[in-house]
């Protein structure tokens, strides 16, 4: 409780700040945004996406803050205790349904990026399919993180349980997971997407690395029991001698908001980040997913983004 009680003093949405800018006070508007535990790609996202959205606009200030990940960024969102949040496809689309909890009323800001799901191995390790890692220590993520719902997902398609047919490890800290996989305390690491910090740093390890993505025959067999689960993949060349692309399956990750944002401040930041799509690409290699067109067409449905941003996707003619 004393946690939730120091987030929600410092994050709730205030037009009260003000700095200083050629000689004129500018109202800032303050902006807490929710990312993960440090070392994985919701942090490294949310510190570029507020580096860029603040210098596109002085009266924004949007401060990031690490969580524990998807699952506890959904409730503090919910609790108005954030404004906005990065969250998994998965948790977001439990969330959106009703999978196992009331259907939450929170809407969506941006799609983020597309994360093909898979495992990664030290390149010197006997491992290559997925069923050769029944048994073997796996760590699947970091605790409250997207990442393990993806992968209960994607083994349940194949006749695999997580908890019973892996030896799995749950990280307090998204970034201790590649050090396991290359000191042998585990057998492979579990991540998803392009520029992802664990995959990047088992790619650039002296060991090298292998990707273990589901097989064709796998990808079926998940896609025909989990239709929300989509086809995508890994270009070549996305990581250091991944010469390649990897074929997989996962969802689209979004940043989501409260409830009760204004309308107007959520156009704001639809607007400011259109803007600077290409600058926010150049920055970071997977924010090059980060587009209006392709937040429409990752929404599981278009009343599912927030008014506000709905307003503005009308405006510019990439939402009807």
């Amino acid at each position: 409780m004393k946690i939730a009680l120091t987030v929600c003093a410092v994050v709730l949405l205030t037009g009260s700040a003000a700095a200083q800018e050629g000689g004129k006070t500018i109202s800032k508007t303050t902006i807490g945004l929710g990312t993960a535990t440090p070392g994985g790609g919701f942090p490294l996202y949310g510190n570029a996406f507020a580096e860029v959205m603040n210098a596109a606009d002085p009266s924004l200030s949007i401060e990031p803050r690490n969580t524990k990940g998807s699952n506890e960024n959904i409730p503090l969102l919910e609790a108005g205790q954030l404004d906005i949040a990065t969250v998994a496809g998965e948790p977001a689309y439990e969330a959106f349904m009703g999978i196992g909890r009331p259907a939450t009323k929170l809407k969506i800001l941006t799609a983020m990026y597309s994360s093909p799901g898979m495992f990664v191995v030290r390149a010197d390790s006997p491992y290559r399919t997925i069923r050769d890692l029944v048994g073997q220590p796996v760590a699947f993520g970091a605790k409250g993180s997207g990442l393990p719902i993806l992968s209960r997902y994607i083994l349940d398609g194949i006749g695999l349980k997580q908890d019973e047919d892996f030896k799995s490890i749950y990280l307090d800290r998204a970034g201790d997971g590649p050090a396991m996989v290359q000191d042998g305390r585990a057998a492979a690491l579990w991540g998803a997407g392009v520029g992802w910090p664990g995959f990047a740093a088992m790619a650039e390890s002296p060991t090298g690395a292998r990707f273990i993505a589901p097989s064709a025959e796998e990808i079926a067999r998940i896609r025909a029991k989990h239709t929300f689960l989509k086809p995508l993949t890994i270009p070549a060349n996305s990581y250091p001698k991944q010469t390649e692309a990897i074929a997989s399956v996962g969802s689209w990750s979004f940043i989501l908001v409260r409830e009760s944002l204004p309308d107007e401040v959520a156009y704001r930041l639809a607007k400011t980040l259109h803007g600077i799509e290409g600058e926010f690409c150049r920055k970071l290699a997977q924010a090059c997913e980060t587009t209006a067109a392709s937040t429409v067409a990752a929404a599981p449905n278009v009343e599912l983004i927030h008014p506000g941003v709905l307003k503005y996707f009308r405006e510019i003619g990439v939402a009807k």
